[in-house]
């Protein structure tokens, strides 16, 4: 069974809040929050790392062209 703590609701100017209690602390900055019936469920936002974010593509299907692999040859300007 879960963890449960008593917990107060203040306001915050014009929004309604309460202080999360150390053990129910969520990593980084931001939440999602929604309701299900009577519960309110706050989860984090969990941001995908750049490798995780490829890992997640799907293959591409065409062939990239070819692209010729020639030098430029320097121009003198001066």
């Amino acid at each position: 069974m879960q963890p449960e703590r008593h917990v107060r609701l203040f306001r915050n100017g014009k929004n309604q809040a309460l202080r999360i209690p150390k053990e129910f602390e969520l990593e980084g900055h931001e939440a999602i929050i929604h309701k299900d019936g009577d519960r309110l469920i706050v989860e984090p936002v969990k941001r995908k790392n750049l490798l995780g974010l490829l890992a997640s593509w799907e293959p591409a299907e065409e062939d990239f062209p070819e692209i010729p692999d020639t030098l430029i040859e320097a121009e003198d300007i001066f």
